[in-house]
């Protein structure tokens, strides 16, 4: 399946609805419009792909709701050229929303399937981020860290640790922090131990997980 000027118009349309939400970020607005959801999902759902809602994927995961990812993306406010770090790639949606942006994405998959699926998507549509890892993304990427930014897409009951280590000084994490319900969470680093946090309501996602064999 392609692009044409029906999804394109669903988009546009998409993207009023999320800027009377609170989406005001013109460059985020700008990758819903320009971004062909309906081909990170199921063709069978294609229909679906431009109404706000999380829709089913494989190996029992979800994309988040456009307005959701919007939100993450734009309490993150990722500049270009920035290096972000993405904890659960899924269908790659998101990944393609801070490629979008011109950041340096660093984006890891703990699902197999899921893994080698998105790396064909992200070939076949030309998305490029620095590095695709399939690996816990509770560990992060020591070895390309510290990051300006690390945004993680499934709800986690506590912070990693290992994931604040790996935030500069001034970076920001972007985390639904909670087990049933979620709460959005903004963290950042204001020096070597310290950090502000701030919370942004409730959400639902599904549970972050250790890495699958």
């Amino acid at each position: 399946m392609e692009d044409n000027f029906k999804f394109q118009g669903r988009r546009k349309l998409l993207a009023l609805e999320l800027k009377k939400k609170g989406i005001v970020n013109k460059k985020i607005i700008k990758s819903i419009e320009s971004i062909p959801r309906h081909l990170f999902i199921d063709p069978g759902l294609s229909e679906q792909a431009y109404i706000d809602k999380a829709l089913p994927i494989e190996s029992n995961q979800t994309i988040s709701q456009p307005y959701t990812v919007a939100f993450q993306t734009q309490l993150l406010n990722p500049k270009s050229g920035e290096k972000i770090l993405e904890i659960g790639t899924g269908s790659g949606y998101q990944t393609s929303i801070l490629c979008f942006l011109k950041t340096d994405v660093y984006t890891i998959e703990r699902n197999h399937n899921l893994f080698r699926s998105t790396s064909k998507l992200f070939n076949k549509l030309n998305i490029n981020p620095v590095r695709f890892k399939y690996g816990d993304g509770h560990k992060g990427l020591i070895d390309n860290s510290p990051f300006d930014g690390i945004i993680i897409t499934a709800g986690s009951p506590i912070v990693p640790k290992d994931l604040l280590k790996q935030l500069k000084i001034g970076g920001r994490m972007v985390i639904p922090i909670g087990k049933k319900i979620h709460i959005m969470t903004k963290i950042t680093r204001i020096s070597i131990n310290d950090f502000k946090r701030e919370t942004f309501g409730n959400f639902k996602f599904v549970p972050m997980l250790k890495k699958k064999d």
